[in-house]
């Protein structure tokens, strides 16, 4: 079976199981493939953490949640040193940062510090303790999360840590048709049907997909595009006054290079070898969502981000 088809089966596997949440369980692969991690934002009950929970038993991974709460500790999620009076020395703990998938529940219910901690494992990939540096796993993804509804005794994420996710995805409520199925994937359960079992792809594929997707071949121009929609983000005059009145920053080279690596991704999964602009929009809006800082008279104008990226697009001739 080629690499290809199997990350396609555990793309069906997750549809199957993750019922009226293909976008998010899309997000989730192309996050894999483009080894980056994601920040999702929805209401309670949507299946955010069962996504990731699925996805873990889906692949060769080990999987650990983390609730996120005001009196969390950084050493809480990296591992401290332990004292050991039989020996009179210290042992590093490792912390639950230290496995292949985490989900960081309700991120923004934890101080700066916790979220710090957290986000500095993400980038550098590694947990410095003292004097001595622990290196994560080579198969790393963080799930963040982030409850919209709550607000009170939360701490929001800074905009320039929110830049260090790969992808910003938000999730909706299913509809009709997806809930009925939802009612009878639970009624199954309940009577103990078994479910399908997942496709349990090991890490050697996954990084063989990866090596795959950063292969696509991406033309001159349409490489160009990607460069001037970022541009854009940061020079909107040049694109209209709308633009310019609602953009207050733009977005840093890790968009870019997000852009590029999901873009790939997005095309690969299409099955095809080469990027199309239509690659780079299907993935602008949950690149960008979390890295545009909007104006004062955007937001006092109920202008989102969204539509700031909408924008864009219409603004930006294509290759």
């Amino acid at each position: 079976m080629s690499v290809f088809t199997q990350v396609k089966s555990l793309l069906s596997y997750l549809n199957q199981t993750i019922i009226g949440q293909e976008h998010l369980a899309q997000r989730l692969v192309m996050a894999l493939l483009a080894d980056g991690h994601l920040l999702v934002e929805g209401a309670p009950g949507l299946a955010k953490t069962k996504a990731i929970n699925t996805l873990a038993k889906g692949i060769d991974a080990d999987f650990h949640r983390i609730q996120f709460t005001p009196d969390l500790l950084p050493a809480d999620v990296t591992g401290s040193d332990i004292y050991r009076p039989e020996n009179a020395s210290f042992e590093f703990q490792a912390g639950p940062i230290f496995h292949n998938l985490v989900l960081a529940d309700e991120i923004n219910r934890a101080p700066a510090k916790v979220q710090s901690a957290l986000l500095e494992a993400m980038a550098e990939r590694q947990v410095s303790i003292g004097n001595k540096i622990y290196p994560l796993p080579e198969l790393f993804l963080v799930m963040a999360t982030q409850n919209p509804i709550e607000q009170e005794g939360t701490y929001p994420l800074p905009e320039a840590q929110l830049d260090r996710f790969l992808m910003h995805v938000t999730v909706d409520y299913p509809a009709a048709d997806a809930e009925r199925k939802i009612l009878a994937l639970v009624r199954d359960e309940a009577s103990g049907s078994a479910s399908a079992p997942g496709p349990e792809i090991d890490q050697a594929t996954l990084f063989t997909a990866r090596k795959e997707v950063l292969g696509i071949h991406m033309a001159t121009n349409v490489e160009e595009y990607l460069i001037q929609l970022i541009q854009a983000t940061r020079q909107p005059l040049s694109y209209g006054e709308q633009l310019d009145n609602w953009l207050e920053y733009g977005a840093s080279p890790r968009a870019t290079i997000a852009l590029d690596r999901c873009s790939r991704a997005n095309a690969w999964l299409d099955g095809r070898d080469f990027v199309t602009p239509d690659d780079i929009r299907a993935v602008a809006h949950d690149i960008l969502r979390h890295r545009l800082l909007l104006s004062f008279e955007a937001e006092a104008n109920g202008v989102t981000a969204d539509q700031a990226i909408d924008a864009l697009l219409a603004n930006v001739p294509s290759a």
